[in-house]
């Protein structure tokens, strides 16, 4: 039998790690299980486990990453997405649903299952970095609503609104199974297409942002890096706007899309400098949200912007930053193999889709 590479073992050894901590934490929870039991049921030390995962933090949010991948992986997309704004949302809400615990599961398994955090993001930059997800989740709820290129702040909104309503459902279910009606929260999630939020104005910081900075830069694109929301490797050779985020920042992503021409290939590259958990925590979150959605939208309404998770700074360096951290905000303009416009800093997402040509006269931008 030939040897295993060190590759090959290294992945073995995390594949039994994972088995083993799905395991623990259904039974425990994430309060209550012990590195010291799953390395036991793995059959492994407790220095092989930390030799794979930095703490049990990371280890549940890589427990939890694995569900919604398989999750998604297996998502059977529709022939025709829903026919109305409120159809969407309770489409989107019936099949969020689906993960709320029945009165029998274990308190472990039933955590599990709902993709709880409860306990378990207790720093300032997890948390932070959570409220951060949560406004870019609301976005791509959105732009499978509307297209990119009409998207109005209002239907964010009412994305963030349901959204709420099902993470709200998800932690009283957490302490109290059973309560909640799914078809009562449904119709709820639908009714929200027709609330008033008033007026869909820009907002007031726009106009302040810095403008992006013309150049003629030679753009040398990464390659390796894959699109969350359509599964296919990324060309960041298309012309259009790359817009790098750390996961602090998120929320800018809204202001960088809606500022795109609609032709404009827009994608948001996801950087942290803390991978282990802070990058876990953001694949788990909209890796989850695109699961629920290619089981409510046909392909041609899946979010018309690119996803991409980049934990080593392939980007980032690409476009001369070898530094990232969780407040990263920096983006350029790419057109004919050139960077023709880059920003950094507040707002660079929108400097560089709003970036006025000089040769041109005009802006680039709608």
């Amino acid at each position: 039998m030939a040897r295993l590479t060190r590759a090959q073992q290294q992945e073995r050894t995390r594949a039994a790690v994972l088995v083993a901590a799905r395991q623990e934490f259904a039974e425990y929870g994430f309060a209550e299980a012990k590195i010291d039991r799953i390395a036991e049921r793995a059959e492994l030390t407790r220095g092989a486990v930390y030799s794979n995962f930095t703490g049990k933090r990371a280890l549940y949010l890589a427990v939890l990453v694995d569900a919604a991948e398989r999750a998604r992986a297996s998502a059977e997309p529709p022939t025709e997405s829903p026919d109305s704004v409120g159809n969407a949302l309770g489409s989107f809400a019936r099949v969020w649903l689906e993960r709320l615990p029945f009165l029998g599961d274990t308190p472990g398994s039933g955590h599990l299952q709902l993709r709880s955090l409860s306990g378990v993001l207790t720093t300032e930059p997890t948390r932070t970095a959570l409220a951060e997800l949560v406004r870019f989740e609301a976005l791509l709820l959105a732009l499978a609503l509307e297209p990119r290129s009409a998207v109005r702040a209002g239907t964010v909104r009412r994305a963030g609104l349901a959204l709420t309503l099902l993470h709200g459902a998800a932690g009283l279910a957490e302490n109290a199974p059973g309560v909640g009606d799914p078809f009562d929260l449904t119709r709820a999630a639908e009714h929200l297409a027709g609330i008033a939020l008033g007026d869909d104005t820009e907002p007031p910081h726009l106009p302040y942002v810095a403008p992006a900075r013309s150049t003629e830069d030679r753009w040398v694109p990464p390659r390796g890096l894959r699109d969350e929301i359509t599964g296919r490797p990324v060309d960041f050779g298309d012309d259009g706007v790359v817009v790098v985020l750390g996961a602090g920042r998120l929320s800018a992503a809204e202001d960088a899309v809606r500022s795109a021409r609609p032709d404009d290939v827009v994608t948001i590259v996801v950087v942290t400098s803390d991978p282990a958990e802070i990058g876990r925590l953001a694949r788990l979150r909209i890796v989850d949200l695109v699961g629920c959605l290619l089981r409510v939208f046909a392909a041609d309404r899946l979010p018309q912007a690119r996803v991409v998770f980049d934990d080593s700074g392939t980007v980032p360096a690409a476009l001369g930053h070898t530094s990232v951290d969780d407040l990263t905000e920096l983006a350029a303009r790419v057109r004919g193999g050139l960077v023709v416009a880059h920003a950094t800093g507040r707002g660079a997402g929108h400097a560089a889709a709003r970036h006025r040509s000089p040769d041109s006269g005009r802006s680039e931008a709608v």
